[in-house]
C-alpha cells in the first residue's frame, strides 16, 4: 500500500485498533506532545498499558511514545520507548519501521526467567510482529 495510506491507518496516536492485541484505546490530547493513551489488551476490561506521546511529525509520518505504566506480568519491560515510522518502500509501497528501547522487567541482578533480558526481547518482538503481520494482512502485503 502507499505510505500515505498506511500512515492514515496507523498515524493517529489515539487509535491502535489496527493491533490485534488491543481491544480498546482511550486517550486525551490527540496527536499533540504529551498526549496520553491507555491500551486495553485482550478485552475491554483486560490489562492496560499507559503511554505518552513525546514526538509527532505527520509530514515525516512518524511518532514516538513511551510507556508510563505497565504491569511487568503483562509486558516484562521497564523504561520502554518506541518509534513508529512509515517510510517509502520499494515499488511505491510502504515500509513500516517500529523500533523500541527498553530494559528488562526486573532491573536488578539475577532476574527471574520471566523478567530477564530474553523475556523482554521476546515479548516486545511478539508485540511488533503481531502488529506488523496484522497490517500486512489488512493491506494485502507480503511481510
Amino acid at each position: 500500500a502507499a505510505p500515505d495510506e498506511v500512515w492514515a491507518r496507523i498515524g493517529d496516536f489515539q487509535d491502535m485498533s489496527w493491533h490485534p492485541a488491543v481491544a480498546k484505546t482511550v486517550g486525551e490530547g490527540g496527536n499533540e506532545i504529551d498526549a496520553t493513551r491507555v491500551l486495553s489488551l485482550g478485552a475491554e476490561d483486560g490489562p492496560v498499558i499507559n503511554e505518552v506521546l513525546y514526538k509527532y511529525d505527520a509530514d515525516k509520518r512518524t511518532y514516538s511514545y513511551r510507556i508510563t505504566e505497565v504491569d511487568v506480568n503483562v509486558l516484562p519491560v521497564t523504561n520502554y520507548s518506541s518509534h513508529l515510522t512509515v517510510k517509502e518502500g520499494e515499488n511505491g509501497g510502504a515500509l513500516i519501521e517500529w523500533r523500541g528501547a527498553f530494559y528488562r522487567g526486573y532491573p536488578n541482578n539475577d532476574p527471574p526467567p520471566e523478567l530477564n533480558d530474553e523475556a523482554a526481547i521476546a515479548a516486545v518482538t511478539d508485540v511488533y510482529r503481531a502488529g506488523l503481520e496484522a497490517l500486512a494482512a489488512e493491506f494485502g502485503a507480503a511481510n
